[in-house]
């Protein structure tokens, strides 16, 4: 290397946690997104002096810049769109608004640009114990990283601890001349200024459906082709009511389908499947992520990963290196921004002396489509395989009054409960706001309340969470016959 490029331990900021020697801990963590901010701030709290490494343009990671804010602005903005022209409610006229894609895209990215430098941007410049280096770093071996800077030269930065939070990146399924095509991932979808006249969806999950929906909102044809059925880690009921809603919107949803080849002829896609050919002009892959471990020459550290080249983690954060932790959806966690910020903030808390775990049995997981679908703990079929005994009780909407006073009971809610024992192990709901319902459910699973408990407390009337009460109740009640609020 040249003199510009000779090794460097990178120093920064002072604290109280002492390592070897008498020197103060030094962590080093690998990207900037949420997990890896939640660590960095939690790692200076608790001493230690930090360096943050990214090597893209901007830093933020997958949610504030290209997945959550951009996705949730779209699919608020589609869902004022399509109310315009679809509701039930007589003596407001039906409206086709007039969509202009390039205003949306602005607004949306300004939004994007105050969110980074809140929560991101103005953290660096306000915490002098966190140190950012931009560059791609691998490792030399599992205490040491080398940086390779944006002018081509390298240092090595050693570390006592180390975080991975990398993230991920779409995966793009090896189908014939997929690749030689101008296809959209989400990346492009969501900074798209034109609306596709006909958009074909590869997948069948989470950021497939939500982008799917949104687009069709704002006036494109819709094609959904899914591997297997919708939402398929899910409870089938809300696959096959999923699909129901989808179909009554106009979105075309074939099943079971991989097309075996595409092509672009330089204005419109040909997608071959076993069905028919199907033509567009644009395509949205959306089959999922890939961990972006494998930019970090894990081998040289001996960090072990799974199959699908996710990082292999403990309930601690820890990988098969003691020194080396990782975070967020380069492992094998769920891929969802709050689990990525509360494994970086376990993570600083362990690498810096603490013994504390990550316990995901009550998660809270959101699908943001029309109606969401939220779900927490285990499914009927998951608790099956685990050996518990478990009965589970359906509610449909019909019986909701919230859904019946917005004129709208598409949907169910579902509750899952230890047969003996009428602990709530689960629940899985399809409906008009059903993040916001979910969450006291994930209450309810990590107190251990039962079927009972919950269909015994006070639930305001006329709210969509009053569903969670009548669902309860119908273990041991027929909820048709009971009267408004009956308690």
């Amino acid at each position: 290397m040249s003199d510009c490029c000779a090794n460097t331990t990178v120093e920064t900021g002072s604290g109280t946690v002492q390592e070897k020697g008498g020197d103060v801990l030094h962590v080093v963590i690998v990207g900037t997104g949420s997990g890896a901010f939640a660590a960095a701030i939690k790692a200076v709290e608790q001493g230690a002096r930090v360096t943050i490494i990214e090597g893209a343009d901007i830093i933020g990671g997958t949610c504030v810049n290209i997945g959550c804010v951009p996705s949730k602005i779209l699919i608020s903005a589609a869902h004022i769109a399509h109310s315009q022209g679809q509701h039930s409610f007589a003596g407001l006229p039906l409206n086709k608004p007039v969509i202009d894609r390039s205003a949306m895209v602005r607004q949306q990215q300004e939004w994007v640009e105050k969110l980074r430098y809140a929560k991101y941007e103005s953290i660096l410049e306000s915490n002098p114990g966190i140190n950012l280096v931009r560059g791609m770093a691998r490792f030399k071996d599992a205490g040491t990283l080398i940086v390779k800077l944006a002018d081509g030269c390298e240092k090595e930065i050693q570390a006592d601890r180390i975080l991975l939070a990398v993230g991920a990146r779409p995966m793009i399924p090896d189908i014939a001349g997929l690749t030689d095509t101008p296809y959209w991932t989400s990346t492009e979808a969501l900074v798209a200024e034109t609306l596709p006249e006909h958009l074909v969806v590869l997948g069948g999950s989470v950021v497939a459906l939500e982008l799917a929906q949104a687009f069709r909102y704002l006036g494109s044809e819709v094609t959904v082709m899914a591997r297997s059925s919708l939402l398929s880690k899910e409870d089938a009921d809300i696959g096959a009511d999923l699909k129901t809603m989808l179909e009554g919107e106009g979105i075309q949803v074939r099943l079971n389908t991989v097309p075996s080849a595409i092509s672009h002829d330089g204005k419109y896609f040909k997608v071959t499947t076993a069905q028919g050919e199907v033509h567009c002009n644009q395509l949205l892959v959306a089959t999922g992520r890939i961990s972006n471990a494998d930019t970090l020459a894990l081998e040289n550290a001996g960090v072990r990963t799974s199959p699908s080249g996710n990082i292999v983690i403990d309930d601690h954060m820890r990988t098969s290196v003691d020194n080396i932790y990782a975070a967020g959806d380069c492992t094998d966690q769920p891929q969802y921004v709050y689990v990525a910020a509360a494994a970086g903030t376990r993570a600083a808390r362990n690498m810096t002396g603490d013994d504390v775990t990550l316990d995901l049995t009550a998660m809270p997981a959101v699908v943001f489509t029309t109606p969401q679908v939220a779900t927490v703990g285990l499914t009927e079929q998951q608790a099956s395989a685990q050996g518990l005994d478990v009965q589970s009780r359906r509610l449909d909407l019909e019986n909701v009054p919230r859904a019946i006073a917005n004129l709208d009971t598409r949907g169910f809610i579902k509750l899952v409960a230890e047969e003996d024992s009428g602990r709530i192990v689960g629940c899985q709901i399809f409906a008009d706001q059903a993040g916001e319902v979910i969450q006291a459910v994930a209450l309810a699973i990590r107190n251990h309340m039962t079927i009972t408990d919950l269909a015994d407390q006070l639930f305001p009337y006329l709210t969509m969470v009053e569903g969670l009460k009548l669902t309860a109740q119908t273990f041991d009640k027929d909820v048709s016959q009971l009267s408004c609020c009956a308690g």
